[in-house]
């Protein structure tokens, strides 16, 4: 992987005005970091500025929202996109989770201040407030219909919501520690939970029942994924008979990211262990087709897009790398502050950030 190139969180702010500076710079492994700068010359007749980079650093394009830059001594290229908007006054402290509906309208958001939240993505206004969690609300999904919600908080209850109404409609209690990432199958007649006591259940929304503990690892469950498995991955046979209220389980794969760090794959109906996947290929787990290292801090979302994800980190990095694109596309913004989530609907990205913002990100700025 190139080496990353960083740059000033606010340099589409900075580079507006003339002789406006911002910082650049690049982190070879194992080498020396090169800094740079970026000036202001002037701004054309369209409002794009006219841009120069100091020595060892490249201009190739720039537009009133993404810039590309080049580092050629290191091979290193990115495109940088600042938000088309920030949301600022849906909650005043760190948000923790956020989703955006089917269809693109409306947005779900939980903070540290307690709240959760419904309001409107293209402009943040907000629609509803979801009261009834005790504690913190860990995270909170939009089932496929986009009418519904689903949340798991710190008072270990999982719960269902009316987006319409605000209306709580199923508490689901079974967990011993705060739930930490929740899972739809299907169309939502049952959803996964992972929990910080170690074990992951399978949930009936109609009846408002546990179906089973799927997998009890004696470690906290910070990530589930249920996704569609092919023939070359045998995902085993259930012991018993699986329960008539099991819906969509069948030829489905359950992937379980534990706090002990390993990433572990079961069959959802078979409740089967198909051994620990440290990366990507599940059919050769022990070896990593890639490794992919922009910076020491933890990775906090990841979510496939396109041919490619969009990744969050601890450090305020968020990026997207594409199998078509021979540069990284550096989502900025954000200072230093850890991205926790990301979420995306067609060509927009949405992200959400210990500063309290949403912001969002138009891929056709680029």
């Amino acid at each position: 992987m190139a080496a990353p190139l960083r740059i000033q969180s606010d340099w589409a702010q900075a580079l507006r005005k003339d002789e406006g500076e911002a910082w650049l710079s690049c982190h070879p492994p194992g080498k020396p970091t090169l800094y740079g700068s970026l000036t202001c010359q002037g701004t054309g007749l369209d409002g794009i500025p006219e841009v120069t980079a100091s020595e060892g650093f490249i201009v190739n394009e720039i537009n009133k929202k993404s810039i590309h830059i080049s580092c050629p001594k290191e091979n290193a290229s990115s495109k940088f996109l600042a938000p088309y908007t920030n949301f600022s006054r849906i909650h005043t402290k760190s948000i923790t989770c956020l989703d955006i509906s089917s269809g693109g309208g409306l947005g779900v958001s939980s903070s540290a201040d307690g709240s959760m939240k419904i309001w409107q993505a293209s402009n943040g206004e907000l629609r509803r407030v979801l009261e009834g969690h005790v504690f913190d609300v860990n995270c909170c999904r939009f089932f496929p219909s986009g009418l519904v919600v689903l949340s798991g908080g710190m008072d270990a209850q999982l719960k269902i919501w009316s987006a319409e109404d605000a209306s709580c409609v199923v508490t689901f209690k079974g967990h011993k520690g705060g739930i930490l990432d929740t899972a739809i199958v299907d169309r939502g007649r049952n959803v996964v939970s992972g929990s910080r006591d170690g074990t992951v259940r399978l949930w009936d929304c109609g009846r408002s029942a546990c179906l089973g503990v799927i997998a009890d690892c004696g470690s906290s469950i910070n990530g589930v994924a249920v996704g569609a498995a092919d023939n070359s991955i045998n995902l085993g046979s259930p012991e018993h008979t699986p329960s008539e209220r099991e819906v969509g389980t069948e030829s489905k794969m359950l992937l379980l990211a534990r706090e002990d760090k390993k990433l572990q794959c079961l069959g959802l109906q078979s409740r089967q262990p198909d051994g620990n996947i440290y990366q990507l290929d599940v059919r050769s787990p022990r070896a990593p087709v890639q490794v992919i290292h922009r910076s020491g801090a933890p990775v906090l979302s990841l979510l496939k897009f396109k041919d490619g994800f969009v990744a969050s980190q601890g450090d305020g990095s968020c990026f997207i790398i594409q199998q078509d694109l021979d540069y990284v596309i550096e989502l900025t913004g954000a200072d230093c502050d850890p991205v926790y989530k990301v979420a995306t609907w067609e060509k927009q990205i949405y992200t959400c950030c210990r500063d309290g913002l949403v912001r969002r990100y138009q891929l056709s700025d680029l």
